[in-house]
């Protein structure tokens, strides 16, 4: 029997998770909901562009305790009431061993949702901390543990799709670091199979700006747990890119959903890359001429800033 992909639910019936504990008291449910529901829209696009997700499938929703993951919670458990197919969603927490973790958080957090979850053991955090040189950042070693543990967890609990809390602004940093110290054009795309071939990565906040995630956040209060690895260093090149494509939102708002959506519009015959186009084969008599040209004038602004024309992305 064919699966039925997921397809956006409708913006204007997008409430909060109800149950959630930990809401604001100080802020309205009215203005809770409307903070919600841009980024369910933009997720419902994402997830329905990129089908992420399928009927039956088995979602494992990894939780860093931070305001990504939990907004991402929020809006799985949203798309999960108003969908229309069936899917199952189970919350994962990894404890890396950072002293002080509270173990107490997370749990108790998603039993008062009612959200099926398991917490997860291991020591990254003392192997990272031997591993890394003084000075060095812990990003590359600390992201590669916490995939393995990931991955295994998901293959032993059956999962089909592992949901990570990655949003637009995350894809558009790791552009331009890959951009400025890896000499290269990679991005982090909204699904992929894993390196060890036996799970598939969704991330279906992908064309969420972070923006919205902090004010949808700031309502709901989340109980943030920070991390005192990545959380702690000030000597982040992702932190100065963040800060430069910050500084370009403030000075041109836009930019930042018009290089998204230049990620969807790529052009090889127009990059410099043989594997991509083969620009060897072409002769002075061409079957076909090009069609790629750039107009004369570039408009403004492409279209107006906001999740409310990323519907046209994809």
């Amino acid at each position: 029997m064919p699966q039925t992909a997921l397809t956006p639910s409708d913006p204007t019936t997008v409430t909060p998770t109800a149950a959630a504990p930990t809401a604001a008291a100080h802020t309205p449910l009215a203005e809770t909901t409307r903070r919600l529901a841009p980024i369910v829209r933009a997720a419902g696009q994402a997830v329905s562009d990129y089908r992420m997700i399928e009927s039956g499938d088995r979602v494992m929703v990894c939780l860093s305790g931070g305001k990504d993951s939990y907004t991402l919670l929020d809006v799985l458990l949203h798309l999960q009431r108003k969908a229309p197919v069936p899917f199952e969603i189970i919350a994962v927490n990894l404890d890396q061993g950072q002293p002080g973790f509270p173990t107490d958080v997370l749990p108790r957090y998603l039993s008062a949702l009612g959200v099926p979850h398991s917490l997860i053991r291991q020591d990254t955090y003392r192997v990272v901390k031997e591993k890394t040189p003084a000075g060095k950042t812990t990003c590359a070693l600390c992201s590669r543990l916490r995939r393995g543990a990931l991955y295994r967890h998901a293959r032993e609990i059956g999962a089909t799709k592992i949901a990570l809390g990655h949003h637009r602004d995350d894809i558009l940093e790791t552009l331009f670091m890959n951009l400025f110290f890896g000499a290269r054009l990679k991005a982090m795309p909204p699904k992929l199979q894993s390196d060890d071939g036996t799970n598939v990565v969704i991330r279906p906040l992908a064309y969420v700006p972070e923006a919205d995630i902090i004010r949808y956040a700031q309502a709901r209060a989340f109980p943030i747990i920070p991390c005192n690895l990545c959380g702690s260093q000030e000597n982040l090149q992702r932190k100065v890119v963040g800060e430069m494509l910050a500084g370009w939102e403030r000075e041109h708002p836009g930019r930042l959903t018009n290089i998204a959506r230049a990620l969807t519009r790529v052009t090889p015959s127009h990059l410099m890359d043989p594997s991509l186009f083969d620009f060897a084969s072409l002769s002075v008599t061409p079957a076909e001429g090009d069609r790629a040209f750039d107009p004369d004038e570039y408009p403004q602004r492409e279209f107006l800033s906001g999740v409310q024309e990323l519907d046209m992305l994809g």
